[in-house]
This record gives structure tokens, C-alpha cells and sequence, in this order.
């Protein structure tokens, strides 16, 4: 039994994580490019009380390839606005929430702010923003506003040595501090409404956010009110010590990807150390969520019967940055409980085919930890931060005045 219940979230990603899950007969590829769709999946997240949903999305096309177009018409190709779809499903829904992944690279930083606050608005309280870089020549070239070396195996250590991949790390940190003060430059009392003055806001609440970064300034205020939770809820994914870094430095919640209880264990340490270097002392915690790829069966061999299958549709072997899961509702309860004595608050999985695994989530693992004490009966919030037990941030310069 456990005291402590496990934070759960899904990512969603088109017909599911495996390039072959739009072919399996549970699939419903027609509909891939619907509101009622992605409408649907939230709500049977939500159905299973799961803490938060991601929505993938990037500035290309899908690819194999490291960089560049791969010309492959087998797999899905095409993605809709993933900010767009979380503010058409916030309605629809009433307790998750919304996670949209929005790029750093080549995104205003004030566009990402007043999109994920509107967001924040529109769901009451549910917002957040995974927050990822955007490093492939493909993805500059519809922009043309940067020279970005194009990514390949054999010179990736080469552009590691030129500090390419930090500066975009550098320019992902200077983001996302522009959109957490542009997010506060709107104190919670500024828009008074009165009627009998004739004034609709306190002027003297609004406040230039004035923030200089490397590659761009950010004059401020926001166009959009100060969101409901004050600062929606940041996250982003790292493999490795540069991202760990960028997590440490602005994140909420970072997705990392051990392959074992062990690494798992290693991994909890290097970030807890590294957040301990430049995280701000004042900030709460880092959540730290592990990321696996799951295919869940009532038995174990039918798990892994049903990879076998998808792989041999798609002609090859499925791997994946996370690790990945085989196995019944049950098993995957006892890893998971076994993961997190390594020191991780949650998990973020990715079905391997949707709706399938993302119901064996909803309707069999959780289920499995509720009897084991270590998740919850319904939600005890109403907000996405107030699901992680993170306090509502006063802005930053509440009490100051021009």
C-alpha cells in the first residue's frame, strides 16, 4: 500500500506511438484529423482521472530520418495544431489537463504566451506547455530566419562540440522565462471593471516585462489577463545533461526516459543534483515523470504477440528513445511501483495504439493501483497545478508600481 499516490499522464500522438498503430484494427485512421477524435481520447483520460494529457506536435512533417524528409507514405504524415486542439477539447472536458507541445526555436516567445494563458482561460485552469527545441534544417527552412546545420549521425558530435545544440538550449531557456513573465505581467487585480469610472483595467497593474535574451527582446505587457493558475504549468523532455539542465532551469515537470529501476535511480540523482546547481532555491521542486511506451494485453503474451504483429506490418523492429512496455495492466502496476522507489513522482506513457492501450490505462492499471493504495478514487483539484500540489505563484511584480 502507499501513501503517496503516483501522478499519471498519457501523450497522445495520432493513431498511437507505434508507426504501424493507424493499421491495427482498433485504429480509427479517418478519423485522425477530427475534433471528435482527440475529443474522445481526453475524455477517456479524464474517464480514468489521469492527471494530464500531452499532445505532440513539431514544426515537420513526421520522419525516420534524423533530419529531412523520408518520403515514407506507409505511416501517418500530418498533424493538427496541438494548441488549437487542446482549447477546441477544453470545453468538452471539466478536471484534466491540457498539455500541448509548442516549439522554442522559431515561435515568439509572446505568441506562446498569450496562446497557452488563453488556453489556461478557456479551461479554467488546465493548462500547460510542454516546451520542446526545434533543431533540424527541415523545420528552419519554413522560416528562413536562421541557419541551422542540417542533423546527421555522422556530425552530430561535431555540432555537439560547436555548441549548436546548447544555444538552442540557451535560446529554449530565454523562452521560456519570457513567457513565465509575460504570463505575470498582468498583476490578478488589474482588470476592475468599473462601470461608474469608466475603467476596465488598473493600468498601474500592468507592467513591462522589458526581458533582453540572446536572440530576442520581449517589450511586454501581455495582451492576455494574468492565466487562472498564475503560471500554467511547464514542462518539457530531456535525455541527457544539457535538456536535464534547461528542466532544472524552468520546468515544472520533466519526462525522462530510463530503461531500468536502475537508470532510473541514476537519472533521479543527476537531476536532483543538477536542480540543486541553477534551479532557483525559491521554486518548488521538480516533478520528475518517466516516460515508457506501453502495449498492454489481458495476458503478457498477447502483449507481445500484438507488437510482434505491428512490427512485422510496419517491417521492422519498434524502438523508441523511452523504454518499452509489454505486458498486462497488473505487470505494468508493478513496475511502475517499482520505478518510483527509485524516486519518481509519475509516469508519462504513450499508448502504442489508440484507443486500445489508452484504455488497458484507464480501465486496467488504474484500477490495479487504486487496490494497491497508490492512486486516486477522483480528483481532489480543479486545476492542473493543484493535481501536482503546486501552489498558486503570486506575479512577480504583484505591489509594484511605474
Amino acid at each position: 500500500m502507499s501513501a503517496v499516490p503516483l501522478h499519471l499522464a498519457v501523450a497522445l500522438d495520432g493513431a498511437g506511438w507505434h508507426p504501424a498503430a493507424w493499421r491495427d484494427p482498433a485504429a480509427s485512421p479517418k478519423a485522425l484529423f477530427t475534433a471528435a477524435y482527440w475529443a474522445g481520447l481526453v475524455a477517456e483520460a479524464e474517464h480514468g482521472l489521469l492527471d494530464f494529457v500531452t499532445i505532440e506536435d513539431s514544426l515537420a512533417l513526421q520522419t525516420t530520418l534524423l533530419d529531412g524528409h523520408d518520403g515514407r507514405a506507409d505511416q501517418v504524415r500530418g498533424r493538427l495544431d496541438a494548441v488549437l486542439v487542446a482549447s477546441r477539447i477544453a470545453p468538452l472536458t471539466s478536471r484534466i489537463g491540457l498539455v500541448p507541445t509548442v516549439t522554442t526555436t522559431h515561435t515568439e516567445p509572446f505568441h506562446v504566451a498569450s496562446s497557452i494563458a488563453t488556453l489556461d482561460h478557456v479551461s479554467t485552469g488546465r493548462a500547460g506547455w510542454r516546451a520542446q527545441i526545434s533543431g533540424r534544417r527541415t523545420e528552419a527552412a519554413h522560416f528562413a530566419r536562421r541557419e541551422v546545420p542540417e542533423l546527421r549521425p555522422e556530425n552530430l558530435a561535431d555540432l555537439d562540440k560547436a555548441g549548436v545544440v546548447r544555444e538552442l538550449f540557451a535560446d529554449a531557456a530565454d523562452a521560456v522565462e519570457a513567457v513565465r513573465r509575460l504570463w505575470d505581467s498582468w498583476e490578478d487585480d488589474a482588470v476592475i471593471r468599473d462601470v461608474a469610472t469608466g475603467r476596465f483595467v488598473d493600468r498601474d497593474r500592468l507592467h513591462y516585462v522589458d526581458f533582453e535574451g540572446a536572440g530576442f527582446t520581449v517589450k511586454g505587457p501581455s495582451i492576455v489577463p494574468r492565466p487562472p493558475q498564475g503560471q500554467p504549468l511547464v514542462t518539457a523532455l530531456a535525455h541527457s545533461r544539457l535538456p536535464y539542465e534547461f528542466a532544472a532551469r524552468g520546468a515544472d515537470v520533466v519526462y525522462v526516459t530510463p530503461h531500468d529501476s536502475e537508470q532510473a535511480r541514476a537519472v533521479v540523482r543527476e537531476v536532483r543534483e543538477i536542480s540543486g546547481q541553477v534551479r532557483d532555491p525559491a521554486a518548488e521542486e521538480l516533478r520528475i515523470f518517466a516516460d515508457l511506451v506501453v502495449l498492454l494485453d489481458d495476458d503478457a503474451k498477447g502483449a507481445r504477440e500484438r507488437k510482434a504483429r505491428l512490427d512485422e506490418i510496419d517491417g521492422a523492429t519498434y524502438t523508441s528513445d523511452a523504454a518499452i512496455f509489454t505486458g498486462t495492466p497488473g505487470e505494468l502496476a508493478d513496475l511502475l511501483l517499482e520505478w518510483r522507489a527509485a524516486g519518481l513522482q509519475g509516469f508519462r506513457l504513450r499508448p502504442a495504439v489508440l484507443p486500445t492501450d489508452l484504455t488497458a490505462i484507464t480501465r486496467g492499471l488504474v484500477p490495479e493501483l487504486r487496490g494497491r493504495g497508490a492512486f486516486r478514487h477522483a480528483y481532489q483539484a480543479g486545476t492542473l497545478r493543484g493535481h501536482l500540489h503546486l501552489p498558486r505563484p503570486a506575479s512577480r511584480y504583484a505591489g509594484s508600481r511605474r
